[in-house]
């Protein structure tokens, strides 16, 4: 039996990963998005806009979390 960590994307904390990656994805566009107008010399974007900024680091947060769990999910002892 084998120790390491299955290849197909089961392991504990990748799904949080990925949508840790996406939900940052998305509000790293909504800043280019919003920062544009600054640039440009447009009237500035509703708050809205900027709220969806954070979506930045929300995603990192969750990117983190998966971290984290895969870790500890492969720092633990095998069941017997």
């Amino acid at each position: 039996m084998s120790n390491e960590t299955p290849h197909d994307g089961t392991a504990p904390g990748d799904r949080m990963v990925r949508l840790g990656v996406i939900v940052f994805g998305v509000g790293a566009v909504a800043t280019l998005i919003t920062v544009a107008p600054l640039f440009l010399g447009l009237h500035p974007l509703p708050s809205a806009a900027y709220f969806v900024c954070m979506l930045m680091g929300v995603g990192f947060a969750l990117s983190a979390a998966g971290l984290l769990r895969s870790i500890r999910a492969q720092r633990r002892p095998p069941n017997p």
